[in-house]
């Protein structure tokens, strides 16, 4: 198939108004419907967002990486440290950006937790949530998600 019949209209509409809204958009950049994101977004060439997605505050995500459906991106959260007063009322937590780097594959309904750095071509499995960085090469899944395989030698634990 042809690059350029890659997108429908409907996909191309998206596009056209999603650079319009994101601090960097690449090429071919795919926004599927009902994705949400705000404009802190910075998103590569050949990347894409899945149907139903959330990426809520500054997320960079690099080239060439694949989001599933419903997938989840938080960069903060509720502060819930004080018990005298109600967790509703003690505001967000501070806002850690996170980073997808280049060729990376997330799976449907995967969570990634403030601060996380996910790195180049990683493979983060359907329902995993991510607390914390994942190592280049790496296939990570689970609650919370843990390094499965390693799809190189250099995809080392702890890092």
């Amino acid at each position: 198939m042809p690059t350029s019949s890659r997108f429908s209209p409907a996909k191309k509409i998206r596009r056209f108004f999603s650079r319009r809204i994101v601090a960097y958009q690449g090429d071919n950049v795919n926004i599927e419907k009902n994705a949400s994101f705000t404009p802190a977004l910075k998103i590569g060439d050949w990347s894409g967002i899945g149907i139903n997605c959330e990426v809520n505050g500054p997320v960079t995500i690099g080239k060439y990486v694949m989001m599933g459906p419903e997938v989840v991106i938080y960069t903060s959260g509720h502060n819930f440290e004080r018990t005298d007063i109600p967790m509703q009322q003690q505001g967000s937590s501070e806002t850690k950006p996170v980073f997808i780097d280049d060729d990376v594959w997330i799976g449907r309904r995967a969570i990634i937790m403030p601060g996380v750095h996910i790195g180049k071509g990683c493979v983060v499995g359907a329902g995993a949530v991510v607390t914390k960085d994942v190592p280049d090469y790496c296939v990570v899944g689970g609650v919370p998600a843990k390094i499965l395989k390693r799809r190189e030698e250099n995809c080392n634990e702890g890092e």
